[in-house]
């Protein structure tokens, strides 16, 4: 397992989680200062985590952070089949341990949230209405997007240095354009990593962790990850 590629992604995708799981903690839990300030801040606060951890370890590895994106790059061949373990591993450990970090950081604010749910969000995705199939269905189409554009802005010529703050303002689109319906998960790690972190840690009244829906965000993302990089690499952008 080629060690650099595992602790950059480490690094890199627990920095995604600490800033994006982050700004759900301070707008959702209770006496936090950024309580109830809603989805553009949420949307725009994710969209920073992603153009900042892409920034911080791209130069090592690439920066993935998702295995969404690794496994749609394996399938058109930019991306090692052999290095695709250590890229998934570094991903789902990282957004583990940004997972804890983030219930580290707002420590005393879990007690005083009454809702279950809140404190959920805070850590995985969950459908505004709950039908699988067409939550599937929009984790699909809104990775889709993420990866088709990933492979887009880097297929082009662009001033160094551009790309991650471009991948993270594609997020933000997602985000705003696309995010109602299931909370656009868009990544299996960012996902399940953190909702395991929610079934482990001593979260007080921190209710189900709702592994009826986990599959959604994993599954969903993978194909239409791998779907987005295959339409991409098939035209001039890619």
């Amino acid at each position: 397992m080629p060690n650099h590629i595992f602790f950059s992604e480490v690094i890199g995708t627990g920095l995604l989680i600490l800033l994006g799981d982050g700004v759900v903690a301070g707008v959702l839990l209770s006496k936090s200062k950024a309580e109830n300030s809603g989805w553009i801040v949420i949307t725009f606060g994710w969209a920073m985590a992603v153009a900042m951890a892409v920034y911080a370890v791209g130069r090592f590895d690439g920066a993935q952070l998702n295995p969404a994106v690794t496994l749609g790059l394996a399938v058109i061949g930019t991306t090692s089949w052999s290095d695709v373990p250590s890229y998934i591993g570094g991903e789902f450990v990282g957004a583990f341990i940004g997972a804890v970090l983030v219930w580290v950081h707002y420590s005393h604010h879990w007690k005083e949230t009454d809702d279950p749910g809140l404190k959920l969000a805070v850590f995985s995705t969950g459908p505004a209405i709950r039908n699988y199939a067409f939550n599937f269905i929009s984790e699909v189409i809104g990775t889709f997007v993420l990866v088709f554009g990933v492979v887009a802005i880097t297929g082009n010529n662009l001033t160094a240095g551009l790309a991650p703050l471009l991948i993270g303002l594609l997020v933000f689109a997602i985000g705003l354009s696309l995010g109602g319906p299931t909370g656009y998960a868009i990544n299996p790690a960012r996902d399940l990593g953190p909702r395991i972190a929610h079934f482990v840690l001593p979260i007080p009244g921190k209710g189900s962790s709702d592994w009826e829906y986990a599959l959604i965000p994993v599954v969903g993302p993978i194909v239409g990850g791998i779907l987005g990089a295959l339409v991409a690499h098939q035209l001039p952008i890619g």
